[in-house]
């Protein structure tokens, strides 16, 4: 790994620099990490104050970049003064840890062997996620690992096919979800007859309960998110041919909801979460819908309030500010009103891609490698600003923009690089 040293030595006036970053012995959770997939909530959401409103014509100040962490589209979590991410490296599938401040490797970690699809995205998809000491991962194989997160020692492992009877397309990048934990549980997807979702102890990886739901859906390449309406927890998941919600204390099916799937393909997009809202979307021809859930007795029932056509998403996600949603439209950046459906503007200048939010403001990475600052306004799209990476893969970058602490996290397979966003 090649790490710019020279531009921080003379940037911060560093005498000396120790070859390897040791953690320190006890290492704090920030305000404002980013420690699992699309941030604190899964809502892709930053509630940091205090960022650069517009980014000055030269770009942002690039705090660090490193290059060589191997192929993959997984996208980082940031905790406690260290980035997480996952590679393909060699024969390996790799767990990494960064030093926040520098970008200096703390520890790799192997998990599984690197089994190549040589189809899209080929290399790790899924996003570390962080408790406090556990880090956990999914590798594309259905390597499910808990690691020790300041070491990245092993403490204990499961696997999607051999404990649960789960499968996933290699051809299409394999397993892709990242892992969710709640309270002692982590909550994943083997996507099997006898357990579409599981709940495991998160400090032991036993099995708490395996949810079967009705079609008996595989997983795709969607997160679980956790939702309570009216009193009664659950996890709502993007799954083969719908979308399904599962009692959080035993696993119980309680709904579902079929208009967003597209089981042809893939189902990527983490489905956003208000109240007693859900709305979740696909791409290749179809679209999104909402629904309202409501009480019955222990169940819940999903009434569909709208159904459209102009939220195709496909992977990057979407974002809810201020009663608004914000995503890629096969292209094309679109803010509908969330309640009602109704197109409020779109544009294709952005172009495909991701997105994240955070101070007012949409941060959007076109999956060919620019990023754009925009207004967060559904009256009309106002551009702030426009950074090119210094270096590139080449190849579509699906990794979504991280936003922690201060500044900008942009992995692009090989490479990482890591932007101030406040002012100087």
């Amino acid at each position: 790994m090649r790490t710019r040293w020279l531009v921080l030595l003379i940037v911060h006036g560093l005498s000396s620099v120790s070859p390897i970053a040791a953690a320190p012995p006890e290492r704090a959770v920030k305000q404002h990490d980013w420690p699992q997939w699309r941030g604190p909530d899964r809502s892709g959401v930053s509630r940091e104050k205090g960022l650069l409103a517009a980014w000055p014509d030269q770009g942002l100040r690039l705090a660090w970049q490193v290059e060589d962490l191997g192929t993959g589209d997984s996208t980082p979590a940031v905790s406690a003064g260290s980035v997480y991410g996952m590679s393909f490296r060699g024969a390996d599938e790799v767990v990494w840890a960064l030093d926040e401040l520098t970008g200096k490797e703390r520890w790799v970690a192997r998990i599984a062997a690197a089994r190549r699809s040589g189809g899209a995205g080929d290399g790790s998809r899924s996003t570390p996620t962080v408790d406090g000491p556990l880090l956990y991962v999914l590798g594309v194989q259905g390597d499910l690992v808990c690691l020790d997160s300041a070491t990245g020692k092993e403490r204990w492992r499961r696997n999607m096919a051999k404990d649960f009877g789960g499968e996933q397309q290699l051809k299409y990048g394999g397993y892709s979800e990242s892992l969710l934990i709640d309270g002692d549980h982590l909550i994943c997807t083997p996507g099997s007859k006898q357990a579409s979702l599981a709940a495991l102890h998160k400090r032991t990886g036993a099995i708490v309960w395996q949810a079967q739901v009705p079609q008996q859906d595989k997983a795709k390449y969607s997160s679980v998110v956790a939702v309570e309406v009216q009193g009664l927890r659950h996890y709502v998941q993007f799954l083969e041919k719908g979308v399904v919600g599962v009692a959080a204390t035993d696993g119980r099916f309680l709904w579902r909801y079929d208009a967003p799937a597209n089981s042809r393909f893939v189902n990527c997009s983490t489905p956003v979460v208000a109240g007693d809202c859900v709305f979740a979307a696909s791409a290749y021809g179809n679209g999104g819908g909402l629904v309202r859930l409501s009480r019955k007795g222990e169940n819940l029932a999903a009434e569909e309030q709208y159904f459209t056509k102009k939220m195709q998403n496909q992977h990057g996600g979407m974002v809810l500010l201020d009663g608004y949603l914000y995503g890629s439209n096969e292209g094309l950046l679109t803010c509908l009103e969330f309640k009602t459906g109704k197109l409020m503007w779109d544009d294709r200048r952005p172009g495909k891609g991701s997105i994240a939010a955070a101070d007012g403001h949409l941060y959007y990475r076109n999956e060919r490698g620019p990023v754009f600052l925009i207004e967060a306004n559904p009256k009309q799209y106002i551009l702030k600003g426009r950074l090119e990476q210094p270096a590139a893969s080449k190849q579509h970058t699906w990794a979504h923009p991280v936003l922690a602490n201060g500044r900008l996290y942009l992995r692009d397979h090989d490479w990482l690089f890591c932007y101030d966003l406040k002012p100087e």
